[in-house]
């Protein structure tokens, strides 16, 4: 077969288009701060969005990298806080099939919610409950269910081996994440302020799972 034509002139190659994207990353971040593992996962966070600058708003705690990669060698579920990011996570660089959940479609979300006077993300969280000790914890949506995240630890002896918490938006996303930070109980992968999202969260958890293999 033979070349498209177009009347357009641009770089076709997936692979070189790889290679320049990741080379102008690198070359236009700022990354000097971050240790080879951290690097790897804010280069591709980077990737995800196109925002070189964001780089000054990623925070990890102590290996956490190393921490989410050894819990998905051992077969540790992720838990997504919506449907989107469980959707992201491409299954074929989990290393052991690892289960990838997320409990909003839950039948009894909704009452559960109006129950509890939050929303449905931070409501199916409740299902986590019997899941979370050693898994990775994945907020890439919801401010509510990250704080209900927090408040789960407070209840509960599980904890999960990292956290993932990069919510969006406007209310409650940049003072989820500062308390996430300063909680400090568990591992954790977060981005200061109101950028975040599913795309984000889940190029994070893909860089993990890359290097897991």
């Amino acid at each position: 077969m033979s070349e498209a034509s177009s009347r357009f002139n641009y770089l076709r190659d997936g692979a070189e288009i790889y290679r320049r994207s990741f080379a102008t990353i690198r070359a236009e971040a700022d990354l000097a701060r971050f240790s080879r593992d951290e690097e790897h996962v804010a280069v591709r966070i980077i990737h995800a969005c196109g925002m070189v600058e964001i780089a000054a708003g990623l925070v990890f705690s102590q290996g956490a990298v190393a921490q989410a990669r050894q819990a998905l060698r051992q077969g540790a579920p992720i838990l997504c806080d919506s449907k989107m990011l469980a959707r992201g996570i491409i299954a074929a660089r989990l290393p052991r099939g690892n289960e990838v959940i997320c409990t909003l479609d839950t039948p009894s979300v909704p009452s559960l919610a109006r129950k509890l006077g939050t929303t449905r993300s931070a409501a199916a969280l409740e299902f986590w409950r019997d899941k979370l000790d050693g898994a990775i914890a994945a907020i890439g949506n919801a401010p509510t269910a990250l704080f209900r995240l927090l408040d789960m630890l407070d209840e509960i002896s599980a904890r999960p081996a990292c956290v993932v918490g990069m919510p969006v938006g406007f209310v409650g996303a940049a003072d989820s994440k500062e308390a996430l930070i300063a909680d400090a109980r568990v591992p954790f992968i977060t981005l200061k302020g109101r950028n975040g999202g599913s795309a984000i969260a889940a190029a994070a958890l893909n860089a993990i799972a890359s290097e897991a293999e």
